[in-house]
């Protein structure tokens, strides 16, 4: 994943007096799958729109294989866009749809032919070449629409929330799809959503966003287990997010008690935040815990129990496969590994 297929310098975007990027660097590699993550708003579709010529920035340039092309119109660019609307043709059957693109270029009916019939065989919609596209479900109309940018060629593939009306178990079968469309076609694809979980479970690199400004990239791994401040790590998963003092190097206190960590390059005595996954938190019996609390909320998730646990300066959640009883008095140890610092942000 070493050469850089996109860049992008220094990107601002304003709407009147509104700046929705503020700043933006951010280089993405050959056959990478990038996700841009963040809530409504923080400016994430507003980077996609900007890559495909749909908008064109204040400030900052766009470099696509080192050439810019800020100024260049969408149609001239080697990207395509799948919508979250997939914006099919609803008078063309499956086939004509796919091959739009094509056809507009006007390529060989008989190349035309062979690049649909495969395109339409990746995406899993072998003989549906003369369905009406208005009569295909939600999931079957989203790999019509995937087909149909792929079977231009294009180096880069940006989705903009595609399985967003899609159902759970639906959208759950189309994310490892996807994945392995993307591994097959050997492109680079610019994902975009707000949902955490598809954006860990299908992705490369995670850049997490909010207000404009990129607050972390890094592996789904880097970001789930080394959050850089309070914002990623409650976006996130779930955290218990507590003020505490890096007394010195792989040591930190917080809640009165004294922790062993691994984290370094602190400055001694400094205030920092800590967070805690609910997951990383062990049950233990009460004389064996560092800390005490009595079990005060109890729900079950299908594969863990949650538990809110009461100690002396704060509720803590926990997630474990334990079956406890409510009013359960119990000692919550962690392991040095499990205890993630982070500097403390400027409020």
């Amino acid at each position: 994943m070493e050469k850089k297929i996109i860049e992008l310098n220094n990107l601002s975007k304003n709407f009147g007096d509104n700046q929705v990027l503020k700043g933006i660097d951010l280089n993405i590699y050959e056959n990478e799958f990038l996700t841009l993550l963040g809530p409504s708003g923080c400016g994430k579709t507003t980077i996609l729109r900007i890559i495909g010529g749909f908008e064109t920035p204040s400030h900052g340039q766009v470099l696509f294989e080192g050439k810019d092309i800020t100024k260049v119109p969408a149609y001239k660019r080697e990207v395509n866009t799948v919508f979250q609307k997939y914006a099919l043709f609803p008078f063309l059957n499956v086939y004509d749809n796919v091959a739009f693109g094509l056809n507009i270029k006007k390529e060989d009916k008989s190349v035309i032919d062979k690049k649909v019939k495969n395109m339409l065989e990746l995406v899993g919609l072998k003989g549906f070449e003369k369905r009406d596209v208005t009569s295909l479900s939600g999931g079957q109309q989203q790999r019509v629409a995937i087909a149909r940018a792929l079977v231009n060629e294009p180096k880069v593939l940006l989705l903009d929330e595609p399985l967003a009306a899609l159902d759970a178990k639906l959208r759950k079968g189309m994310q490892s799809e996807l994945k392995k469309i993307q591994k097959e076609v050997g492109i680079t694809f610019i994902f975009v959503t707000h949902d955490q979980e598809e954006a860990l479970s299908m992705s490369d690199t995670i850049v997490v966003m909010n207000d404009g400004i990129i607050q972390q990239i890094g592996t789904p791994m880097d970001i789930y287990n080394e959050p850089q401040n309070r914002f990623v790590a409650s976006f996130i998963g779930e955290s218990n997010i507590i003020e505490g003092i890096m007394l010195k190097d792989c040591l930190v206190e917080f809640d009165g008690v004294q922790w062993e960590c691994v984290d370094k390059g602190f400055k001694d005595n400094e205030n920092i935040e800590v967070v805690l996954r609910p997951e990383d938190m062990v049950i233990v019996p009460a004389d064996e815990g560092k800390v005490l609390g009595e079990i005060v909320s109890k729900v079950f998730m299908g594969v863990h129990y949650e538990y809110v646990v009461k100690t002396k300066t704060r509720d803590y959640k926990v997630h474990t496969t334990k079956n406890l009883e409510m009013g359960t008095v119990i000692g919550l140890t962690i392991d040095p590994f499990d205890i993630q610092v982070m500097h403390k942000m400027d409020n």
